[in-house]
């Protein structure tokens, strides 16, 4: 987290023992039963630091590629939400109809769904979007990406 409590991203915990070593940052929470022992020291596990400088960080906009969206979607097909295939990326409205490159347009699909879609809207396709597409932050990036969200990151990630 940035000074303001603001989450930044999610490191490694050898990465936040450095921080807390070096003092660039504070420990805000700690993994219970679980700790660092080196030959003369004993560390708690950290959970959940905040570095004591803030770090400016220009505006998160989250850069439209076809990894992000996949992410965005959860690693499922947008029709039916099926995760044990290759995903490619769909337009719901078609790029040959005026759709565009945006968050709001593409969502991910497996293959047998895209080919079954083709050149048409999914009304006309007589398919149901099962994932609305929105625009992530940065937050919401980190959430759905991280492999558990403990417990201990809860308030501060909700705020």
């Amino acid at each position: 987290m940035n000074q303001s409590y603001e989450p930044l991203s999610i490191c490694g915990v050898k990465k936040a023992l450095i921080l807390i070593i070096l003092g660039k940052a504070e420990l805000i929470s700690t993994v219970e039963n679980r700790i660092l022992q080196s030959v003369n020291l004993i560390y708690p596990w950290p959970s959940v630091i905040r570095l004591k400088k803030f770090i400016h960080v220009p505006y998160n906009r989250i850069i439209l590629t076809r990894k992000n969206i996949i992410k965005r979607d959860g690693h499922r097909c947008a029709y039916c939400k099926r995760a044990d295939i290759s995903l490619t990326i769909d337009h719901i409205q078609p790029k040959s109809r005026g759709g565009s490159d945006s968050w709001e347009n593409l969502v991910a699909c497996c293959i047998h769904c895209n080919n079954r879609k083709g050149n048409r809207t999914p009304e006309e396709a007589g398919m149901r979007l099962l994932i609305k597409p929105y625009q992530p932050d940065h937050i919401m990036l980190l959430i759905n990406n991280s492999e558990k969200i403990y417990d201990s990151w809860k308030p501060f990630l909700f705020q």
